[in-house]
């Protein structure tokens, strides 16, 4: 399919209509409040920024973008391909504009640009193939996501390391402090601090990094994030190996927080189809871990939460760890932990990078979504996986979505008749969780 161009753009002037067409971002599975924002979450990238001759501009910013200046005779003619697979992607013949590809995400593109006379002779005037080694690129995260924004960033890195370019990523402060000192050779800015210094306006290449649950026509990622999983879809749009890896952290504090053995859990999430809905499963999950000599640590940011009449309490038995602190402060509660024990949320992916062994309950995601562990959990005899369903749309405003069965008796079913019984039988397999009550009789 041929890229979209403005051919009756007014010469000078950057049109943004084409790079927000046919899309719509919601930044995270966690990010509710972003969801209705478009791409407005990111910075839009102003004029292209390099110079070919003639007053041709051109960069890679959203997408191939080349302003062609206004003739007074004779017209350019356009050709952007796909490098890597020869074919055309656009062609035009015009007497000025701006052009912008319909694809965001990476391509290897080519430009070329030739003038023809009046007699319709064309003589080349102007090429370029993406090369984006020792060049500046911004790789822009949105807010209010942890899970996400740790799932993508190993992507980005591996950009880095595959193009050899300057690459600064433009990420919550809330998360970069943990991934500056690990990864020395990025530079991390906030959302302001970008729009301060023009980042946008300064790059060769900028990639949105996001969940686009209504790209139908694949403009900002080459296929459906349902289909590739939360975290492989960075690969995908990135145009790297998809293969998954945690992100490294580097902890101003690497120390143990407590000598005795321990176990962190995390019950809460930002929608109720997230949470163990077995009402007494984390009660009989905890007293487990208990009895078997573990201390078990709470790490949620809040230890009650809800909506209208369904709230979320921190389990009976669990150490209140609770609060708004540091995420480095809690990804040190992980580095030691025997194990963490948790849902499809942003901590699981905290534990994952801290490196401790994941227990993960899910219905409400197929387990292609995120992260392969060993200690995965899902009950295949009820409905599951509806947030991987392409016909289902996710709701970020419904608390209690579940749309194949809401306000019936099988509602949240993925996860409600996943039993205690089942996620003990889980942690007796992690050698990290041996049972210490011997021991501490002995002692």
């Amino acid at each position: 399919m041929l890229d979209t161009m403005d051919n009756n753009a007014v010469p000078g002037e950057q049109t943004a209509a084409a790079a927000s067409a046919g899309s719509t971002v919601a930044s995270g599975v966690d990010d509710a409040s972003a969801a209705n924002q478009g791409l407005k979450s990111y910075i839009e990238p102003g004029f292209p920024n390099r110079s070919g001759p003639q007053g041709i501009k051109f960069d890679f910013n959203h997408g191939a973008r080349v302003f062609l200046p206004a003739r007074t005779a004779g017209q350019w003619r356009i050709v952007l391909r796909d490098t890597d697979t020869g074919n055309i992607l656009f062609e035009s013949s015009n007497a000025g504009a701006n052009v912008q590809s319909s694809k965001h995400f990476y391509v290897r593109f080519s430009i070329e640009v030739q003038e023809i006379d009046d007699a319709g002779r064309e003589s080349p005037v102007f090429s370029h193939r993406y090369d984006a080694r020792d060049q500046d690129v911004l790789i822009q995260f949105p807010g209010g996501t942890l899970g996400d924004n740790l799932a993508w960033f190993p992507y980005a890195a591996r950009f880095a390391v595959v193009h050899g370019c300057k690459l600064t990523c433009m990420m919550p402060d809330t998360i970069s402090p943990m991934l500056r000192d690990a990864y020395p050779e990025i530079r991390f800015v906030t959302r302001e601090e970008a729009k301060a210094e023009k980042l946008t306006e300064a790059a060769y290449a900028t990639y949105y990094m996001g969940l686009f649950f209504d790209d139908e026509a694949c403009r900002d990622q080459p296929t459906d994030f349902r289909h590739v999983g939360l975290h492989r879809t960075a690969g995908y749009i990135l145009g790297v190996d998809p293969a998954e890896e945690p992100a490294r952290l580097a902890l101003p504090d690497e120390s143990r927080p407590i000598p005795e053995p321990y176990v962190c859990i995390a019950v809460q999430s930002s929608t109720h189809s997230k949470k163990w809905n077995n009402p007494d499963g984390w009660r009989q999950v905890v007293a487990f871990l208990k009895q078997r000599g573990y201390r078990v640590i709470c790490i949620d940011q809040q230890p009650v939460h809800g909506h209208g009449l369904v709230w979320t309490y921190i389990p009976h038995g669990a150490e209140d760890e609770t609060g708004n602190r540091p995420l480095a402060e809690r990804a040190r509660w992980l580095r030691h932990a025997a194990a963490f024990v948790g849902l499809s949320s942003g901590l699981a992916w905290l534990a994952w990078s801290a490196g401790a062994p994941v227990v993960m309950i899910s219905g409400f995601t197929h387990p292609n979504n995120e992260f392969f562990t060993p200690y995965r959990i899902i009950n295949w005899h009820t409905c599951n996986s509806c947030w991987n369903d392409i016909r289902h749309r996710f709701d970020h405003k419904d608390y209690l979505w579940c749309p194949r069965h809401a306000d019936t008796p099988r509602q949240f079913e993925c996860t409600r008749l996943i039993t205690a019984e089942q996620v003990i039988n889980v942690l007796k397999r992690l050698p990290t969780v041996p049972d210490l009550t011997p021991l501490s009789k002995e002692a």
